[in-house]
């Protein structure tokens, strides 16, 4: 029988208990979607920099309302943008009328729902959700 200290047993339960709360986030498309989608495409298409997929197809962005963890760790980790750099440039762009801004829904399960309908929809979701109706693409 192996004999645990305090110490190891400590850091066990700690480190299960961290990876327990780790939510896992995830980009998604339409389970039909053929594209592919890099993540230099999803930079691109979440900046307004590019409007379509490698298809042609011109997408259809969503993403969470402001103060969704989900959405501020896709800005942070995904764009290198704080919430209030992702909300000025959008400003920008919109008024400039240079792209056209993400939708925004409440929750992932609403994203996952427009997504998995909408042939060439891409959103940002929490990765419990994915079902046969969406393809992930990254994971962030």
């Amino acid at each position: 029988m192996m004999k645990f200290n305090k110490l190891t047993i400590i850091t066990l339960v700690l480190l299960l208990t961290s990876l327990s709360s780790i939510a896992g986030n995830v980009v998604v498309v339409n389970a039909g979607n053929s594209s592919k989608v890099s993540i230099s495409d999803i930079k691109k298409l979440y900046l307004g920099k590019k409007g379509a997929f490698s298809n042609g197809n011109r997408a259809e962005l969503t993403t969470l309302i402001a103060g969704s963890n989900i959405r501020e760790s896709f800005n942070s980790e995904v764009l290198n943008k704080s919430e209030p750099q992702y909300a000025a440039y959008w400003a920008k762009m919109a008024f400039t009328g240079r792209a056209v801004p993400p939708v925004e829904y409440n929750n992932s399960e609403q994203v996952k729902a427009f997504v998995g309908s909408t042939p060439n929809a891409i959103g940002i979701i929490d990765d419990s959700l994915v079902d046969s109706t969406v393809k992930v693409v990254l994971n962030f």
